[in-house]
């Protein structure tokens, strides 16, 4: 697990100390080395975090034994011995360091850009070709690495894993992407390929970029959809035996490590899973972590101990104090470099933090949600789609509002939508608490209009699949295309590796997300049950009255907290004075959105406050 950081054809970056500079705002990723590599109009730099084989031996940028080929490289590439194997069986090749780094750059030298399908991981990662004078740079399936790029209308190219590195560099204006804004108050977040400045870009999952200093051309290497009806799993004994034999194998994979390895434990579905393979297959006690609240109703940590009794793991739980999360809050906006409005990134850095102090590598349960259907806005999906419902739906939004009760807007917000092209969208941000497309029109302080955009790119995917897709199949894709890779994902690698801990995420193994992607619907939510063969599986390892409970997820309680002890960063950051200077939005809504939500007549206002309030609390942060 790494930092990378580089540049070819551009005079932005002038020598090594420059770079050296830009490397080393990535040190946080990789506090154990750290160096960079030149060459004329290009260079690389990487910081490393020591995982497997802890000799400098492995350590980046990392040249070919041909001497064609310089890679860095952030990530973990699980199949990496038997990727090792083949190299030497049918090439030759003997390597000389232990790390999954050298058998990369040695299957590149030989398959080129047919590697990137061949790794089964999470990578983020750049390589020079000396002979050809171009720079590729390739990110996994999923989006779980993180690597963005500034393209300037020379054609060169600057990137780095992190967007607060290119603040080093003065000669990259930074000028904010006005269009993204509402994008980022509809979502939580902002989704790739956008940044929240014009000129900074995310790589997509799954494409490679190829530049060589006058343009830049990109490439999926990897786009999956659904299978035909053939392809559908039906049956609950095979799925469910295939899926065992699945997640061993990606728990087995993931554990494998020279330096500790813990797990993040929130007590739920997905985690426990992971942790009860991870107790069978591993062969020390497991370390668990996992944090609770004071305020009871948040506080999930007594179901947490009571799977990690069950399995036996060396267990180490934290109870969060106000203190201790507003002590984080200062951190965040830091941390994250753009707005960022999941507020259980609080909980996730001090969980990381946590589990810094015993291990080096962690393993979570992101994915399990969106893989087989375990959140409201799958049922959602398949409501709106009624063409009873979808007909009242105006006059049932009307008598919702008329009643006053928080509960009965929250539903009449989600009906209240204009065209089934931002659907999906909008289930989301209903779903999450943030303003509806409809909402931002009145909100900002001018027309609103890269939605179509963001939505555009969505259709376009859905297009390949070679069956019709339910509305529920389209709201998981929509979540697996932008929910993960622009929040969960990104919440969790910056906020442990702030801490220089790695975090695995056993359910995107690509071949776990094929699996889920053409179970069938009927296997995945069954007599109520969300998450239905997954639990199955669960409790083939931990007894079902573990989870005889509501979802809770991983969250502070977040509302009580604003409406007193953070009620200072409403007063703070929505001040007429700040709103107006930085001018996004109109005060005037901002007004009334509080007002309703101080009247205690609409609580689930308070998501779309704190989208608010970390907007300008990172515009007073980086633009004040």
């Amino acid at each position: 697990m790494c930092g990378i950081c580089g540049y070819i054809g551009t005079n932005k970056i002038s020598g090594r100390e420059m770079l050296e500079q830009l490397n080393q705002t990535l040190y946080h990723r990789g506090p154990d080395a750290g160096d960079v590599w030149l060459a004329e109009n290009v260079g690389l730099g990487n910081r490393r975090l020591k995982i497997l084989d802890l000799s400098d031996n492995g350590n980046q940028p990392m040249i070919s034994q041909n001497g064609r080929f310089v890679i860095v490289y952030n990530g973990e590439v699980y199949n990496y011995l038997e990727l090792a194997k083949e190299l030497k069986e049918r090439f030759g090749t003997t390597l000389r360091t232990g790390t999954d780094t050298e058998v990369i750059l040695e299957a590149f030298a030989h398959y080129g850009r047919k590697t990137f399908a061949m790794l089964n991981g999470m990578f983020a990662i750049a390589i020079y070709d000396k002979e050809k004078k171009t720079l590729l740079l390739a990110r996994d399936r999923s989006g779980i690495k993180p690597l963005y790029y500034h393209h300037d209308s020379t054609g060169g190219v600057i990137f780095a894993s992190e967007l607060n590195s290119f603040r080093v560099i003065k000669d990259i204006p930074l000028q904010i992407n006005r269009d993204i804004v509402p994008v980022f108050l509809h979502l939580g977040f902002i989704p790739t390929p956008w940044s929240i400045y014009r000129n900074i870009y995310k790589v997509r999952p799954g494409t490679i970029l190829e530049m060589n200093g006058h343009s830049v051309s990109e490439e999926r290497f990897y786009t999956f959809l659904p299978g035909g009806e053939k392809l559908l799993i039906r049956k609950e004994t095979v799925a469910l035996d295939q899926l065992e034999e699945l997640m061993l194998s990606s728990v087995k994979y993931q554990l494998q490590s020279d330096v500790p390895v813990g797990i993040f434990l929130s007590g739920g579905t997905d985690s426990s899973l992971v942790a009860a393979i991870a107790a069978k297959a591993h062969t020390k006690q497991v370390n668990t972590f996992t944090i609770g609240f004071r305020e009871n109703k948040f506080d999930e940590s007594v179901f947490a101990e009571k799977v990690a009794k069950q399995l036996g793991t060396n267990h180490h739980p934290f109870i969060v104090s106000l203190d201790d999360a507003t002590e984080m809050l200062e951190k965040v906006t830091d941390v994250y470099g753009e707005p960022f409005a999941d507020s259980s990134a609080i909980p996730t850095m001090i969980v990381s933090r946590l589990a810094k102090k015993h291990v080096s590598v962690t393993l979570s349960g992101e994915g399990g949600d969106e893989l087989f259907y375990g959140y409201g806005s799958y049922r959602w999906a398949r409501r709106l789609s009624n063409p009873f419902l979808r007909g009242g739906r105006k006059i049932a939004e009307l008598l919702l509002r008329a009643t006053k009760l928080s509960r009965n807007q929250r539903v009449a917000e989600m009906l209240a939508f204009e065209s089934d092209t931002y659907l999906p969208s909008h289930i989301f941000s209903q779903e999450q608490y943030f303003f509806s497309d409809i909402e931002l029109r009145r909100l900002m302080s001018y027309h609103p209009g890269i939605m179509e955009g963001h939505f555009h790119l969505f259709e376009t995917r859905l297009r390949g699949s070679q069956r019709k897709l339910s509305p529920k199949e389209r709201q998981a894709l929509y979540d697996q295309d932008y929910y993960l890779p622009g929040d969960l994902l990104v919440k969790v690698d910056r906020a442990s590796m702030h801490f220089s801990l790695e975090t695995r995420v056993p359910y995107l193994d690509h071949r776990i997300i094929e699996f889920a992607g053409n179970l069938h619907e009927g296997l995945k939510v069954k007599n109520g049950t969300d998450k239905y063969l997954l639990k199955k599986l669960l409790f083939r390892y931990l007894p079902s009255s573990l989870f005889e409970r509501p979802k809770q997820g991983f969250t502070i309680p977040l509302d009580l907290w604003m409406r007193n002890s953070w009620d200072s960063n409403i007063s703070t950051y929505l001040s007429k004075e700040i709103v107006e200077r930085h001018g996004f939005v109109r005060y005037d809504e901002v007004q009334s959105v509080l007002s309703r939500y101080k009247s205690g007549k609409q609580e689930f206002l308070y998501n779309r406050i704190w989208a608010l309030i970390t907007l300008h609390r990172w515009l007073e942060k980086f633009h004040g």
